[in-house]
């Protein structure tokens, strides 16, 4: 009969845990949610779908959520630019933390920090498909956006791409940034969305300004951000949230302009300011 108890209560105790580990597991999800099916990947072949997340096996479940981009697509401009996945390293980007390194909780809305490549898209490309296994070497955008216009998907949104180091966002709300690693200064990188143009050919040095970007890459900028519900006063700049005074990026940058065409899509309206 003792057993019998022993039993009941070792019972009891894992089905307890058991509904815990399930309750923490969504609520850690939540914050993220919005993001992965705000800017989710285009449609692919299977092959690359299962190849999403290189670290994983290849059967293993996927747990990024697939949105086609017709449907996020607003009613005007029509306006599709070309999409394209290239994949980078596992070493170059991380998870999002809902806790700091020294354990308080973060839970900052998202950000867009706009980049620029300063070399061609290939050697941005190049460099993030490389394997790092130094902290220091480790680098990374979400997305970037070709001469062209062609969008090209790098790290997953939900992912913490390594895009900006030593970083703070000065919003509204003060002073913003979180360390992950205490070896490390804190960063944006945590709650940030990473999208860096292709560099004219004249802008691959570091001079202070160049010829700038095409039409193509502002419009298939705003297409990108017109299916987020991230407002005008988190889309911020490389330069404007790097602390080190050495980040200029991205040079050029005809804010106004873009700022004109993201506004032509009708969600965009109310996120102004």
């Amino acid at each position: 009969m003792k057993h019998q108890w022993v039993s009941w209560i070792v019972s009891g105790v894992l089905t307890c845990l058991t509904m815990l580990a399930v309750v923490a597991s969504g609520a850690s999800e939540q914050p993220f949610n919005q993001i992965k099916s705000a800017v989710g990947l285009p449609q692919t072949e299977a092959s690359a779908q299962e190849a999403l997340v290189p670290s994983r096996d290849r059967g293993a479940p996927q747990d990024f959520v697939y949105t086609a981009a017709e449907t996020l697509a607003q009613s005007a401009p029509a306006y599709q630019p070309r999409e394209e996945i290239a994949y980078a390293d596992p070493t170059n980007y991380g998870e999002r933390y809902l806790v700091d390194a020294y354990g308080q909780p973060v839970g900052n809305e998202f950000i867009v920090v706009i980049h620029e490549t300063v070399g061609s898209i290939m050697s941005a490309i190049n460099t993030f498909q490389t394997h790092h296994p130094r902290d220091e070497d480790q680098v990374s955008y979400h997305t970037l956006i070709a001469q062209d216009g062609t969008v090209v998907y790098v790290v997953p949104p939900e992912m913490r791409a390594f895009g900006a180091g030593d970083s703070v966002f000065n919003g509204p709300n003060g002073p913003e940034s979180v360390t992950t690693n205490s070896a490390f200064p804190s960063s944006v990188n945590n709650f940030a969305y990473h999208v860096s143009l292709e560099s004219p050919a004249d802008g691959r040095d570091n001079r202070f300004a160049h010829s700038g970007y095409t039409a193509a890459q502002y419009q298939s900028l705003a297409w990108l951000l017109a299916r987020t519900n991230i407002p005008d006063s988190r889309i911020t700049t490389h330069q404007a949230v790097d602390r080190s005074g050495s980040r200029q990026d991205p040079r050029s940058f005809n804010g106004d302009y873009f700022l004109s065409l993201l506004h032509q899509y009708p969600s965009r309206q109310a996120l102004g300011g």
